[in-house]
């Protein structure tokens, strides 16, 4: 068994949301696309009792619904999504009847249409007493996940579960019968002005030495002069053209391509290479006729870019606990962040973080008070390197954990970290407090 917190003191928890996941072309949004209000819906759900209670499986309805803070969001925005169960499927196993404030609830949202996976949410210690075999109260879980297309985004009731830590550590899970549950909320995110999502396509990846390619390209500024060239590496080759965009962004151009280190294609406004007004590389390889000596056999390969991804040695900070009436810095550590830029362009990268206020009993404790001290390692033999953000408050408008700079030729592999600091004022009331922490990869 294992005894109740002692009072006067609290944990202090900080959920990370799940990051961006980088798409190369843009979506528009789909002009049927409505946004829909709030509803709440039913869903079976099996719920396993702790095997203390002796008793079985509990199956029956579960009525709950999804709100959310910004029903029509832009590419790249931060989405605070409330879960409410407002009738659980199960309730208190045993006769022993439960206090207040001893439940905490945790779950998943589902996410479908333009965007999938699922948001953790997670809800304040509070509840009403619930008598022995009576049924658990209505219950909130937050949560927050990172808009990355554009288009309908639906939200689904998912999986959640009932902690309770009085006498012993108890868990009441409960999950969808028959996933995924009914669509409680739908909201259509639209894409962020100014972000470059230009594209770039050939009609052919390889071809002999004075070969034509049709390239064509999407997405670019209207009637803008657009320059398609050969590159080999982080360098380009004689292999040019130029072409101008239509009146909605688009182009096709043919490119001769005669130089044999030519591996790749790109299309980029302005004079010169910038990584916010470009497309590409994509991938080409001249196909050698050059003759060969009798016997012999010509032995080749192709190098094909990757993409740009992160992700988080889990999805929870447990912070140290603090003193009522003295208050402080409630420390931890971020879990660390794995970025892997196998684009092999010029492009550098930045990661950014924003966290929300943290919640409880007390009210809130404000976002500006958590501050971080970040950490980057770059993996030896990378192309980049990677730089530490500034220590200081990350808050609610944000601040840069991580970044490696533009360059001729970037990429590599990178772990972040950080040290978190939550200053906790003294007399905060006693509970737990909860915020999300939300990072985003651009």
């Amino acid at each position: 068994m294992a005894p109740s917190p002692r009072r006067g003191r609290r944990g202090l928890a900080l959920l990370g949301a799940t990051a961006l996941a980088l798409t190369t072309g843009g979506l528009a949004t789909p002009a049927a696309a409505q946004v829909t209000a709030a509803r709440a819906v039913d869903f079976p759900t099996h719920c396993v009792p702790p095997p203390i209670a002796g008793i079985p499986p509990i199956d029956g309805p579960t009525t709950a619904e999804i709100t959310v803070d910004n029903a029509a969001p832009k590419v790249g925005d931060t989405v605070t999504v409330t879960y409410t169960v407002t009738k659980p499927a199960a309730g208190n196993p045993v006769d022993l009847a439960l206090p207040a404030d001893i439940m905490t609830p945790t779950g998943k949202v589902v996410l479908g249409g333009a965007q999938s996976g699922a948001v953790t949410v997670t809800g304040p210690k509070k509840n009403p007493p619930v008598p022995g075999k009576g049924t658990f109260p209505p219950f909130s879980m937050t949560g927050a996940f990172t808009v990355t297309a554009p288009g309908s985004i639906t939200l689904s009731p998912g999986d959640y579960n009932i902690h309770t830590s009085y006498i012993m550590e108890l868990d009441t899970p409960c999950t969808v019968t028959d996933p995924p549950a009914p669509v409680s909320r739908t909201i259509v995110a639209s894409p962020r002005p100014g972000a470059n999502e230009r594209t770039l396509a050939l009609a052919t990846a390889s071809g002999r030495p004075g070969a034509p390619v049709a390239v064509t390209g999407t997405r670019f500024t209207p009637l803008a002069t657009v320059t398609v060239a050969g590159r080999a590496g982080a360098a380009e080759t004689a292999d040019r053209t130029t072409v101008t965009a239509d009146s909605s962004g688009g182009f096709t151009a043919s490119l001769t391509v005669t130089d044999r280190a030519t591996s790749g294609i790109v299309a980029y406004e302005g004079d010169a290479w910038s990584a916010d007004k470009a497309a590409g590389p994509a991938a080409y390889t001249v196909v050698d006729d050059t003759p060969l000596p009798a016997g012999s056999q010509r032995i080749g390969t192709a190098v094909a870019a990757g993409a740009l991804s992160m992700a988080q040695a889990g999805d929870g900070v447990r912070l140290s606990s603090v003193d009522f009436g003295k208050g402080g810095a409630a420390t931890g550590d971020l879990r660390t962040v794995t970025v892997k830029d196998f684009r092999g362009g010029p492009a550098g990268w930045s990661l950014t973080g924003k966290v929300t206020d943290f919640t409880g009993p007390g009210g809130t404790i404000g976002a500006g008070r958590l501050s971080w001290t970040p950490a980057c390692a770059t993996k030896p033999g990378s192309p980049s390197t990677c730089a530490p953000g500034s220590a200081g408050p990350v808050g609610t408008a944000g601040a840069t954990l991580a970044a490696t700079p533009d360059g001729a030729l970037t990429g590599g592999e990178f772990t972040v970290d950080a040290k978190l600091t939550l200053d906790v004022p003294p007399f905060t009331a006693p509970g737990a407090y909860a915020g999300v922490l939300t990072l985003t990869l651009t």
